[in-house]
């Protein structure tokens, strides 16, 4: 019920959300009017944080081609820890360091002896003994380092020496506030665990949603009934008022839905009511009643049950759903519903179609998920994304021609769809590679520029052709 194109979408806005609102490092600012100390501490502060890129095989000079470390072969679980990409693609850090410019080499000459002695140490052994490392084992790893290696590497001190304001209580402030802002970092964990929780959420709300759209034609009728029930006990009812046309509340598809198993065993975990929305519901039925929809069936000579449920298709296809009053009250129910409603609507009007065909008095609502793989497909894509962020992203930006497309103007929604759609590519061997290309162009052209479909559409086909190349996509 909740398909796959829904569960995409729904990807990508949290994982767009997510990356957006996380703040990666708390990168301290430089203190404006400080003492010697503190103004000492911000230097070794910085000089600290490029240290861990240089460490790491990163190039911190703007100036330079190579890093520091080019004659030695950095170890991978430095050059591809998770913390130090992070930092290196930190908006603030790139600044700092052109805004350095050559001063990024004040520290430099420290890199290889403090290289040296951290590849000596007892943490970088144990550190190197696990082959996977998680975002906490770096953290742990990096903030054990900068106190018992950066701060005791006597060539590290020496450098530092050269600064005028040069001091222990500052040099020692300079690393604890390193080692804070590589703490702030895991705090990112909290964050990936709330926006799951949230895509879960939304995706509970959709299926909501869904509930809610069919009990729209139980109130309306409700409503349509008080009006003949107050129609008739007018003081001055006319004949028409007395002996009206009740074709439309005598009609039992609304509350056949409202009152099934299916539904009242819902709404008793999941309470939702149209009250409160009575403005709505009266609007609706005002617009029924002016239509040729309704006029047609009450004029009908006869009816019955499969015309009865086609009489609500065509109501909630052409007139509910449509609503610009429905659209404004959904989004003051959930900032989910508006993005929801097209997809939703369609599995209202399919279970409409569906009571046409069965029984009467035999009601079966849509299940939330088609199979158990569908549901674990939202969290698992999502979290496939991203782990596996930078990685994706750089088979994005391998494909970005640097002299027509400016890596850095890329709409972000453009690089959150691609990254999603090459961890389906890549994590979904049965679904087929145009399937995966389309759908992600679609959600392209509906959430980001009137160029994003072509353009991510250009990019994906040669990350495709490359992923074959290397082996590492094996459908076809």
């Amino acid at each position: 019920m909740i398909n796959r194109v829904l569960i995409r979408i729904k990807v990508v806005q949290m994982l767009y959300s997510y990356l957006l609102t996380k703040s990666e490092f708390r990168i301290e600012p430089a203190p404006e009017s400080a003492t010697r100390d503190r103004r000492f501490a911000y230097t070794v502060y910085i000089d600290t944080l490029l240290m861990i890129l240089r460490l790491s095989g990163q190039n911190t000079n703007p100036q330079r081609q190579t890093s520091p470390l080019a004659g030695h072969a950095v170890h991978q679980a430095l050059s591809s820890s998770k913390l130090a990409r992070a930092l290196r693609d930190d908006d603030q850090i790139k600044s700092i360091i052109l805004k350095k410019g050559d001063q990024a080499d004040d520290m430099a000459e420290a890199t290889e002896p403090v290289y040296l002695s951290l590849t000596d140490s007892s943490i970088y052994k144990n550190y190197i003994k696990t082959k996977n490392h998680e975002l906490a084992d770096d953290v742990r790893f990096w903030a054990a380092v900068l106190p018992t290696v950066i701060l005791k590497n006597a060539k590290f001190v020496e450098c530092a020496r050269r600064n005028p304001d040069f001091s222990i209580t500052g040099m020692e402030k300079g690393i604890e506030m390193a080692v804070n802002t590589l703490e702030s970092f895991s705090d990112n964990r909290y964050m990936l665990r709330d926006a799951s929780k949230a895509l879960t959420a939304s995706l509970d709300k959709a299926y909501e949603l869904y509930h809610a759209l069919l009990l729209l034609p139980a109130e309306i009728t409700e409503l349509r009934r008080q009006r003949i029930d107050n129609a008739r006990h007018k003081f001055l009812a006319t004949a028409e008022d007395l002996n009206p046309n009740t074709r439309m509340i005598d009609n039992t598809v609304p509350a056949r839905i409202a009152e099934c198993d299916a539904m009242t065993g819902y709404l008793k975990s999941n309470p939702f009511s149209w009250e409160g929305d009575f403005d709505l519901i009266q609007r609706l039925l005002d617009r029924i009643m002016e239509s040729k929809i309704y006029q047609d069936y009450m004029d009908a000579p006869s009816t019955d049950y499969k015309t009865d449920c086609e009489f609500w298709r065509l109501v909630m296809k052409n007139i509910i759903l449509p609503s610009d009053d429905l659209a404004e009250v959904l989004e003051s129910k959930s900032v989910y519903w508006n993005d929801d409603l097209e997809i939703m609507g369609t599995f209202v009007l399919k279970t409409l179609k569906r009571l046409a065909s069965t029984p009467e008095g035999c009601v079966e609502l849509l299940p939330k998920y088609k199979d158990d793989e569908d549901a674990r497909f939202g969290s698992e894509l999502f979290m496939d994304a991203v782990n596996n962020f930078d990685e994706y992203r750089s088979y994005v930006e391998k494909f970005i021609n640097s002299t027509s497309w400016d890596p850095d103007r890329m709409a972000f929604m453009d690089l959150v769809v691609m990254v999603t759609a090459i961890a389906e590519l890549l994590n979904y061997p049965l679904i087929p590679i145009p399937v995966t290309l389309n759908e992600y162009i679609e959600i392209a052209n509906a959430y980001s520029t009137p160029r994003s479909g072509q353009f991510v559409n250009g990019i994906l086909y040669s990350v495709i052709n490359y992923l074959h190349e290397q082996g590492k996509l094996k459908k076809n």
